[in-house]
């Protein structure tokens, strides 16, 4: 039976992350009464090892995790452990350092560990719930089923355009052409939609490259096209091509969403794994710097 990675085995790494907590409370709280808390102290030296050992094992997980050939555990089991640890490691870490932040390396490391919970925690959610959202939008066909579809009407348009008169093929084929789907990472991210289509303006004013957001620019010229058609076949030529653009514009919407949710699946990876180097070379300096200087 499948288990949700959050409760697998019945909660083990939460309940040991709740354990390593209690103990870690229980170290910081030992510290005599009528000294100041702090690093320094064999509680702050133990629960500094304890928070440096869990780094740099859940570092090690995160490998763990992208080897399937491994035979030590399962991956739900480690990606579990990897997410209960994550978060129980930040609170360690602060009572290592009995809460004291300046304006130095060991902050600058604690900083860096923020970070990478806290994009672990949207990886999580992103793991999670994108998956399953992704699946809806595309709904029973694939992402390849979709862009197989939209090459499929593409073909369609400009074989339909060929018999248009010269502005309505030239719009058509300018639309298919200056289609934006993707781009960079914010394009991605916001799922904008930069198409362009180029109309050709009144004789001897050359022409007007325009927005064709949503593909509204070619249906709205198609539509207004109709009425002034004189021959029946050319109105079931432009109502052809008026309803390809429709369903165009729901192929690229759907592949357009899938494009964002799948960039938002991937940013925790782009920031988590450059968060955890950089982690680890603070953490690499802290230590030096405490065991060198102090």
């Amino acid at each position: 039976m499948h288990q949700h990675l959050l409760s697998y085995r019945r909660r083990r790494y939460l309940r040991l992350s709740l354990g390593l907590l209690v103990a870690s409370l229980l170290i910081y709280f030992s510290q005599a009464p009528t000294l100041p808390r702090n690093g320094g102290s064999w509680q702050g030296y133990t629960l500094g090892g304890v928070a440096t050992a869990m780094i740099l094992w859940l570092a090690w997980l995160g490998l763990r995790k992208r080897s399937y050939r491994s035979s030590l555990g399962t991956v739900q089991g480690w990606t579990s452990a990897h997410v209960w640890l994550g978060l129980s490691v930040l609170p360690i870490a602060a009572l290592h350092g009995a809460f004291q932040f300046g304006w130095n390396v060991h902050t600058l490391a604690f900083v860096l560990l923020t970070a990478v919970v806290l994009s672990g925690i949207y990886g999580m959610f992103a793991y999670l719930t994108l998956p399953q959202r992704l699946v809806r939008v595309h709904g029973d066909q694939s992402r390849a089923d979709w862009l197989t579809e939209l090459n499929a009407i593409d073909a369609r348009l400009r074989e339909l355009a060929v018999d248009a008169d010269a502005r309505t093929q030239a719009i058509v084929e300018s639309a298919v052409d200056r289609t934006s789907l993707g781009g960079g990472v914010l394009a991605q991210w916001f799922g904008f939609d930069r198409s362009r289509v180029l109309d050709p303006a009144a004789a001897g004013q050359g022409s007007r490259l325009l927005g064709n957001r949503g593909q509204q620019r070619l249906i709205d010229f198609l539509a207004a096209r109709i009425p002034l058609a004189e021959q029946r076949g050319e109105v079931a030529m432009l109502q052809e091509l008026l309803a390809l653009a429709g369903r165009r514009r729901r192929v690229l919407d759907t592949l357009r969403k899938g494009v964002r949710l799948n960039a938002r699946i991937k940013l925790w990876l782009v920031l988590h794994i450059p968060l955890t180097l950089g982690l680890l070379s603070a953490l690499t300096v802290h230590i030096l710097v405490v065991f060198l200087y102090w």
